[in-house]
């Protein structure tokens, strides 16, 4: 299964074994759910294509004490909803799991409606807010599960994107040492930064969850290294994590290339993922040539 079935089926049985937990859909993904709808009809709400309606109705549902995850596409979840996001669940002080699916440019053919490169962006301009971006549906799932205790406000990235096996473990995680440079990879980026990186001596870093920042793990790296030279590389827009980046090296003197979707320019292609990746410099390719350019 990939990440957004993965997420399906692991909402149905925790639906099945906590009753607090209710789930918002704005019709994407509804009839894969329709199952766990007839079963729980009172806690699997379907209020149309209204996603502002969608976040308020979770914000009342939270209120109520109830645990909602809500979900549907990212460009409609975040970007579309975000009044209600900041305002419903910020400004209330109540908690829900976002979940997300079709990442920045999942859907190609859907056209610049379906992507949401600036979703991570945005939610990172509201306060106490946890961001998981997995690699691997097992991640996903694991990341679901731990979102459903307590009443903090998540936000879970599912991309059709997948490493080729998942990395369980918490905070940044170190896959390989080098001492030329550190190489934080997020998410779905991280096979493709391994190859990219695969004839270079440099740290790369692996993490699934971005907000908290694991500063103190980006420390010890870049001091096991012996390089404040730091690439870090977001399946989003790119330099959404510089500032944590910097403010974790805030007393070290470094260098940071941030590599992700470009902000320059709108990529109005159609085609494949695979296209996007390059018109991005997403793939493993690009991603050395700019690694290896910036260590010059």
């Amino acid at each position: 299964m990939d990440m957004r079935e993965t997420f399906l089926s692991a909402a149905a049985e925790v639906l099945d074994t906590d009753p607090n937990v209710a789930v918002v859909l704005a019709d994407i993904s509804a009839a894969q759910l329709s199952f766990a709808a007839r079963k729980h009809p009172d806690r699997v709400l379907n209020v149309g294509i209204r996603e502002q309606l969608m976040m308020s109705t979770a914000g009342g549902l939270a209120l109520a004490g109830m645990r909602p995850i809500v979900h549907t596409f990212s460009s409609f979840l975040v970007e579309r909803a975000f009044e209600q996001i900041k305002l419903d669940l910020g400004h209330q002080d109540v908690g829900a799991v976002l979940v997300s699916s079709g990442a920045s440019y999942d859907m190609p053919t859907a056209g610049r409606t379906h992507q949401a490169p600036g979703d991570v962006a945005l939610i990172d301009t509201l306060p106490g807010w946890t961001v998981h971006v997995p690699g691997h549906p097992e991640e996903a799932r694991r990341l679901l599960l731990e979102s459903i205790p307590g009443d903090g406000r998540v936000y879970l990235r599912l991309s059709a994107q997948e490493n080729a096996k998942p990395h369980l473990g918490t905070g940044l995680q170190t896959l390989r040492e080098g001492g030329r440079a550190v190489v934080v990879a997020v998410g779905p980026m991280l096979d493709r930064t391994l190859e990219a990186t695969a004839d270079l001596d440099v740290t790369v870093l692996y993490t699934s969850t971005i907000r908290p920042f694991d500063a103190a793990g980006l420390r010890a790296a870049v001091e096991a290294a012996g390089s404040a030279d730091v690439v870090l590389v977001e399946p989003y827009l790119a330099g959404t994590s510089a500032h944590v980046v910097s403010g974790a090296l805030a007393e070290t003197p470094h260098r940071l290339l941030s590599l992700g979707v470009r902000r320059d320019a709108e990529v109005r292609i159609y085609g494949e993922m695979a296209d996007h990746d390059l018109a991005h410099g997403l793939d493993a390719g690009s991603i050395a040539l700019s690694v290896k350019e910036f260590l010059r």
